[in-house]
């Protein structure tokens, strides 16, 4: 099912309310691993340092999808790079794989995840040390609630997984900042913003139904 804005099935919800749902899973019995997905320009990352800041770092962990982009040079041969950050542009097994082995840790055991340097538009690897008495790893992207390749595996691994939808202009003004902070010029930045992210953004909206939270941040 297509969410689009402020549907039927997205409440409004505080920061302070989201960190209080992140403390309940932070306080379980059990590694608990939270997924934060939505389209891009969502507020994912946002809402994901502000969760594991909140919690102190020995409550809570952040381990981020884009983590898995192909690097440049991959996406270059497979004559991607203009379609960068596309669902087939991400190793969808590797990342299942990396949350699996969050999920099933061992005493003593610490995982190296890696993490996306946007400076440099590229996967740096070992970047995200995730110890193993962390109760609570947060991780946030795009394709969390994908139901092809790999991506039902990596959902299989979370507690939880929450659908940030905020309003589509919101959205796509942020986008539009993030790219030209990050050196694309104003009409390439609105260019990529409403054609690859724009078709990104459709494909991800169709999961929301598979969420366990659909919600959009209000002041509170």
């Amino acid at each position: 099912m297509k969410t689009t804005g402020m549907g039927p099935r997205a409440r409004p919800t505080t920061l302070a309310d989201l960190i209080d749902a992140a403390a309940g899973l932070a306080a379980g019995p059990q590694r608990a691993i939270l997924g934060i997905t939505g389209a891009p320009g969502a507020g994912k990352s946002t809402l994901g340092e502000r969760i594991v800041e909140a919690l102190g770092p020995d409550r809570a962990v952040l381990v981020p999808m884009d983590g898995f982009h192909l690097a440049d040079a991959v996406l270059a041969a497979r004559s991607l790079r203009d379609v960068k950050g596309a669902i087939h542009t991400f190793d969808d097994a590797g990342y299942a794989a990396l949350l699996r082995r969050i999920r099933d840790q061992r005493p003593g055991e610490t995982v190296y995840a890696p993490h996306f340097d946007r400076s440099l538009e590229e996967p740096i690897a070992g970047s995200i040390e995730v110890r193993p008495e962390v109760p609570l790893v947060v991780t946030e992207g795009n394709y969390l609630l994908a139901d092809d390749g790999a991506w039902p595996r990596a959902r299989a691994c979370l507690t939880e997984c929450w659908f940030l939808d905020p309003p589509p202009d919101v959205r796509r003004e942020r986008l539009v900042a993030r790219h030209v902070a990050f050196g694309k010029s104003p009409d390439d930045a609105r260019a990529w913003a409403l054609g690859t992210d724009e078709a990104n953004a459709a494909l991800i909206e169709g999961t929301a139904g598979r969420a366990d939270r659909v919600f959009r941040i209000v002041e509170g």
